[in-house]
């Protein structure tokens, strides 16, 4: 006599745990966030000459501002003109990387000239100055 045997089938449901995956993804954003780069402001607001035919830069640089009454500031701080060269040569990371000088509309000549050839004697080649766009007629 051929007996049946009906094994009951039991399917267990199956759970994907994405816990570990999204902790690893909030990782990889953070460490994103924090190793990107960002361009720091001077930390002082100067009114820039107007001029028409200007360039626009679009790769990272450092910024150094030159206020009306010839005080330059670097990173939000107030900092003497012999520091200039040290401390753009430390921020730099190769000397391609351009620093831009922000200087005031009333800032004497001889404080940009002394600003800007100090820029070069750190070792930056590309050295400018950045001027606000004129409206042209």
């Amino acid at each position: 006599m051929a007996r049946k045997n009906n094994h009951g089938r039991h399917y267990e449901s199956v759970h994907i745990d994405v816990v570990p995956m999204v902790d690893c993804m909030l990782v990889l954003v953070i460490f994103l966030m924090v190793s990107s780069v960002f361009v720091a402001a001077p930390g002082i607001e100067v009114d820039r000459p107007d001029v028409s035919g200007g360039e626009v830069a679009d790769r990272n640089f450092l910024l150094l501002a030159i206020t009306a009454d010839d005080r330059i500031y670097f990173d939000g701080q107030e900092i003497p003109l012999d520091q200039v060269a040290p401390l753009v040569k430390q921020a730099a990371y190769s000397q391609d990387q351009a620093l831009i000088i922000q200087a005031d509309k009333a800032t004497s000549h001889g404080a940009f000239a002394r600003v800007y050839a100090e820029g070069k004697r750190a070792g930056v080649r590309n050295v400018q100055f950045a001027t606000a766009r004129a409206d042209t007629p």
